[in-house]
């Protein structure tokens, strides 16, 4: 039978969650990707700006809370980003802009500094 510590069940979890949020932002990437192509009147642009809001929104939430391991400049610089990521999307949204590369851009980095 095998047998965990905590402390390797903590690091599998942590890890878990890191992979969770790169699959995340990688879908969301995806998506906005297409709505590059097909437009920011398309269904696919609608799909992938409430996706994104999803995503933003959520890790939003966990980047606030007290409880987040991340250090706390860390954090404030990621949330930062991602309500710029929130105002860009809904700027789409209101018809203000059309441009998904920014969208794009920060999503990827943000994405690929996840260790």
């Amino acid at each position: 039978m095998y047998q965990f510590s905590y402390a390797d069940i903590q690091t599998d979890s942590v890890a878990d969650a890191r992979d969770r949020e790169r699959q995340l932002l990688t879908r969301s990437i995806d998506m906005l990707g297409k709505a590059a192509q097909e437009g920011a009147q398309s269904t696919a642009a609608i799909d992938a700006l409430s996706f994104t809001n999803r995503v933003w929104t959520t890790l939003l939430d966990d980047l606030g809370n007290p409880d987040n391991a991340l250090p706390k400049e860390l954090r404030a610089n990621l949330i930062s980003i991602g309500l710029w990521v929130l105002r860009e999307a809904e700027d789409i949204r209101q018809g203000r802009s059309e441009s998904f590369e920014g969208l794009i851009e920060v999503s990827q980095i943000i994405r690929d500094g996840i260790q």
